[in-house]
């Protein structure tokens, strides 16, 4: 623990802060439920020093965490498509040595998956996982220097929260805290492609419609219909998007609900200032909805092709899962949910 003391011949000499190096990769969600691991470490290590290996395109979240001292940027999903080009295994190299730089304390494995086992096994330092029954691959419990029994029943945050405190050796005390935080965009903020992306604060609902896959999509008359009911109560309605196929989605539903906007192309940083915002964020099962429930801001997330009670939504502040694997919820059950927050 943080503040404990060992003896030499002079006396009490404090120990050195702890350095953990935390392993969560990707997706975008699963990246953001492991947030509130950094500040369970930080309260029970003040001092810790924590290093957090992540896939490139998710870097910015842990580093809207301020306890996270260096984020370190892998790129398995982008090597994989490119194994026969030189430079990509001249960036696997430039990687091991960035993460073999530092000895750390422990190595901690959230992620409980083979290709992040096998980033874990690389670093220095003593490597914490799931066991073979707890991990989502089995395989990857044998890459690790202990291993602890985590229920795959509990939700994706508990489970990295549990892991972590099990790993370093701590009882978890408190409801989890993200620890982010995001300013309010600015009026005119540029996007990355000069762009200027409009700014409503509160008067703004950000509607997430897009997902991963076409089973945890939300009809778009439903957006129409619940958009429409937003603007009647003076919200502007901020449609972000990601690849094509998205912003085509995004476009047709704007046109269709009065004073919409569908935003440009947006970082994840600036999107997270979007949600920050915003009064009420309303989105399927997608990562920025998990997102703007770490902020803060009311989140409604609508699930259809998966359950809730494992990957929903879950913060302290208003943040409620509507629908469920062959369920999604109706427009009204949407609205009269929404109305509590407006």
């Amino acid at each position: 623990m943080a503040g404990e003391m060992h003896f030499t011949a002079q006396g009490a000499l404090p120990l050195l802060p702890m350095r953990i190096l935390l392993v969560k990769t990707s997706s975008l969600g699963d990246v953001i439920h492991n947030l509130p691991v950094v500040t369970d470490l930080r309260q029970n290590f003040p001092d810790a020093m924590i290093d957090w290996v992540v896939e490139e395109d998710f870097a910015e979240i842990p580093r809207l965490h301020p306890e996270v001292r260096r984020v370190i940027p892998v790129a398995v999903r982008r090597w994989r498509r490119s194994l026969p080009n030189p430079s990509t295994w001249t960036e696997v190299r430039s990687f091991r040595r960035t993460l073999q730089a530092e000895h750390y304390d422990l190595v901690i494995d959230t992620q409980g998956l083979l290709k992040s086992a096998f980033i874990a096994r690389m670093a220095h330092g003593k490597r914490c996982g799931y066991t073979a029954s707890s991990a989502r691959e089995p395989v990857a419990a044998r890459f690790y220097d202990a291993v602890f029994e985590v229920s795959k029943d509990l939700h994706a945050v508990e489970r990295n929260r549990r892991l972590a405190a099990a790993a370093a050796d701590y009882r978890l005390s408190s409801a989890p805290d993200y620890g982010v935080a995001a300013s309010c965009p600015r009026s005119g903020t540029q996007s990355m492609h000069d762009t200027p992306s409009p700014s409503f604060g509160e008067s703004s609902a950000v509607l997430l419609t897009a997902t991963s896959r076409d089973d945890k999509l939300w009809p778009e008359e439903c957006w129409i219909e619940a958009g429409r009911a937003l603007h009647q109560k003076g919200l502007v309605c901020l449609l972000p998007s990601g690849n094509s196929t998205e912003r085509q989605r995004a476009a047709r539903i704007a046109l269709a609900i009065p004073d919409a906007v569908a935003l440009p192309s947006l970082s994840l940083t600036e999107l997270a200032q979007q949600l920050v915002g915003a009064r009420i964020v309303i989105g399927v099962d997608t990562g920025l909805a998990h997102l703007a429930a770490a902020l803060g801001r009311p989140t409604l997330a609508l699930f259809s092709a998966s359950d809730p009670a494992l990957t929903g939504v879950l913060a302290e502040t208003p943040a409620v899962n509507l629908g469920t694997r062959g369920q999604p919820p109706s427009v009204d059950n949407v609205l009269t949910t929404a109305a509590r927050f407006l």
